[in-house]
């Protein structure tokens, strides 16, 4: 999930220095913790090699039916793999300076490989990595040109399984439109908004998403004004772009609305309502980035850049969630024949794909490519909003 605020720029190596410690006597937070000074950088040691800690912080509370929830169902992963190294976990560290001094706080404790999970902890994870070139930093979400030789970003093809989860949402309603509450209108957000719109159209070609802001990742008292809204206007199904997923789901199903999930498996909060989904299985990828970094390996290889897997190569961590008990067995083989296309290497956005203005933003015949997806700006045909 991918985030907008920015930390401030890098401060200076003494800065970090002095940062670490005053953080070895004081640190914020994290389960797993104990003394130990950080391993001095050896030249003959790749960053992150032989690890016997890492660092893993994540925006948000771990049980937030959410994007946070799936960040430490993967950190129990790697416990359960690496039962020989121990995981240091912070949860709720904000997008600002606090993802820098938090990190510095568990390379002073010995963690060697550190997880930045929130968007706007990129410039934080730039800076440790610049100050510690024996740990390795990988972000989730983000962007790097170049990447440093001890740092990476990785994700998912997030608006695949989003995508799959509108075509369940169209053949679901009866009204026809649908609600989309998101947090922030970045690319990551904007893809996924129109691969939603895509699916349901493509099964309901009148359908319409009215899609909302809250211009917050997890602001329940806005997302529950936003929801009551969409619901007042006509709306039957509802789905969201935010990190924390249980107030909409709740408020529509009380509304006796559909559900469409988003980061992690929250059906237990909908029984009646609930379609499907879409969520983090960061397990089988957070244990892959480890085990390379272990063994030396992580300099040069396919997560010292900017990883992204997708249905195609089989790999992608942002999966479809289960069906509820209303979806129909004709749904379920639309959902089944469209997921066959995506693991073939088909694309929600192969063209022609519209703008709202009925321009042609993806000529016939034409797919975007991961890279221009990303950089996505405009809301497509059938979004009822702006972007702003």
């Amino acid at each position: 999930m991918l985030r907008t605020r920015t930390v401030r720029a890098a401060v200076a190596a003494t800065v970090a220095a002095a940062v670490v410690a005053v953080l070895a006597a004081c640190s914020p937070a994290a389960s797993g913790a104990s003394g130990g000074g950080a391993p001095a950088a050896a030249s003959d040691v790749a960053p992150g090699e032989g690890a016997t800690k890492i660092g893993v912080i994540a925006v948000g509370p771990r049980d937030d039916f959410g994007y946070n929830q799936a960040v430490h169902q993967g950190v129990e992963a790697l416990r359960a793999e690496f039962p020989g190294i121990e995981v240091l976990d912070a949860y709720n560290i904000p997008e600002d300076d606090t993802a820098a001094t938090t990190m510095e706080s568990m390379v002073a404790q010995g963690a060697t490989i550190l997880f930045a999970t929130s968007y706007g902890h990129l410039d934080a994870a730039r800076q440790v990595a610049a100050a510690h070139p024996e740990v390795v930093v990988v972000h989730q979400g983000g962007l790097l040109d170049p990447a440093p030789p001890n740092m990476g970003t990785y994700f998912g093809s997030v608006y695949e399984p989003v995508y799959l989860a509108g075509i369940a949402a169209g053949a679901a309603t009866r009204t026809g439109k649908l609600g989309y509450v998101y947090a922030i209108p970045i690319p990551q957000t904007l893809a996924n908004i129109n691969a939603f719109t895509l699916g349901a159209r493509s099964v309901r070609p009148d359908a319409t998403v009215t899609a909302v802001s809250t211009t917050s990742w997890c602001d329940p008292a806005t997302q529950a004004d936003r929801t009551a809204s969409l619901l007042a206007s006509g709306v039957d199904v509802m789905t969201q772009h935010q990190d924390c997923t249980k107030t909409v789901i709740e408020a529509t199903e009380a509304a006796g609305a559909f559900t469409v999930g988003y980061h992690a498996d929250a059906s237990s909060l909908a029984p009646e309502g609930w379609l499907t989904g879409s969520e983090w299985d960061w397990g089988p990828l957070y244990t892959q980035i480890v085990r390379t970094a272990v063994a030396g390996d992580f300099v040069g290889s396919e997560f010292n850049g900017n990883y992204r897997a997708a249905m195609a190569g089989g790999e992608n961590p942002f999966v479809a969630s289960a069906f509820g008990p209303s979806v129909t067995d004709a749904t379920k083989a639309l959902v089944a024949a469209a997921a066959a296309d995506l693991a073939a290497g088909g694309s929600p956005f192969t063209g022609p794909v519209l703008a709202q203005d009925g321009s042609v933003v993806v000529p016939e015949g034409e797919t975007p490519s991961v890279d221009v997806i990303e950089q996505m700006d405009y809301f497509v045909e059938g979004v009822v909003g702006t972007v702003s």
